[in-house]
């Protein structure tokens, strides 16, 4: 993830003052139309980013465990809005950017899935409590490398046995060390997808890892 808005305001900043400038469009993904109105101020508002793209593309090559799913920087909702729908799965949706959110709760309910979704603000975990089957991650890099590791190593603490962290990151923006830090964490990772220098990583937490 790299965009920021033309006012060099970060889109992770918890509230964005950038002008409003609304979007809408449409988008296929995992066989699902899909409808999104985005604004400035959040990652990729003009479109799915292929990252994303790649890391939901990349779920028809694993398995998922059975239970809740966390899409941790949901920005305006791509990802936990598509597991949604197209799985059929609660998602818990989260974001430290409050227009974004705002953003997530609308696209949920145009898209008729705002009964299998909780939206809400989330610093990394800091509001997370539950224990979660699957957790996807496209890391905000700009934000810093010590927000990144969080969001990938501590992720192994929002886990049930058994579950998954599956992150997108692109290898010349540090896919390499981060497969290293969440296989410090897990005692696993492997790539299990990648795409135009896009590397799909993906940790299962258990007893037998090293966490």
């Amino acid at each position: 993830m790299t965009e920021k808005n033309i006012s060099g305001e970060q889109y992770f900043t918890a509230n964005p003052n950038a002008e409003h400038h609304y979007q809408n469009f449409n988008f296929d993904l995992l066989g699902h139309e899909l409808h999104f109105t985005t604004d400035s101020g959040v990652f990729s508002k003009s479109t799915v980013d292929f990252g994303t793209r790649t890391m939901l593309d990349a779920l028809e090559k694993t398995s998922i465990p059975i239970g809740k799913v966390l899409d941790l920087g949901t920005g305006y909702g791509p990802v936990g809005l598509t597991v949604a729908k197209a799985y059929q799965r609660h998602v818990d949706m989260v974001d430290v950017n409050e227009r974004a959110l705002d953003l997530a709760r609308k696209n949920a309910q145009q898209n008729g899935v705002a009964q299998r979704v909780n939206i809400f603000k989330s610093d990394v975990y800091a509001s997370i409590s539950d224990k979660y089957a699957l957790i996807l991650v496209n890391p905000p890099i700009r934000a810093g490398k010590q927000v990144v590791t969080a969001m990938l190593q501590e992720a192994a603490n929002y886990l049930q046995d058994g579950g998954k962290l599956i992150a997108v990151l692109q290898k010349k923006q540090g896919a390499p060390s981060a497969q290293k830090n969440m296989s410090l964490a897990f005692g696993n990772a492997k790539v299990i997808h990648k795409n135009k220098g896009y590397y799909i990583l993906e940790s299962t937490y258990g007893t037998n890892t090293s966490i």
